[in-house]
């Protein structure tokens, strides 16, 4: 029986200055059960090798223009 697993939402459109740090935090939060959908302006290519270091998976998605989301789940 499968279980569906819960998403968060971070959009760092909304964060004032970097969002380096509110994203490992949110991170930091997840559950093992759960994926964090990240939206951002741009594609978050500096973040990729952090979380493969940190044991992440990611599956990039360009949606239109500029806003990206990032669907990131541990490995």
């Amino acid at each position: 029986m499968a279980t569906d697993s819960a998403e968060r939402l971070l959009d760092v459109r909304e964060i004032d200055g970097p969002p380096f740090d509110d994203i490992v935090a949110a991170l930091d939060d997840l559950g093992a059960d759960e994926r964090l959908r990240l939206v951002a302006p741009f594609e978050p290519a500096p973040l990729y090798e952090v979380l493969e270091e940190r044991g992440f998976d990611y599956e990039s998605e360009r949606r239109s223009g500029d806003l990206w989301h990032v669907l990131v789940r541990e490995a």
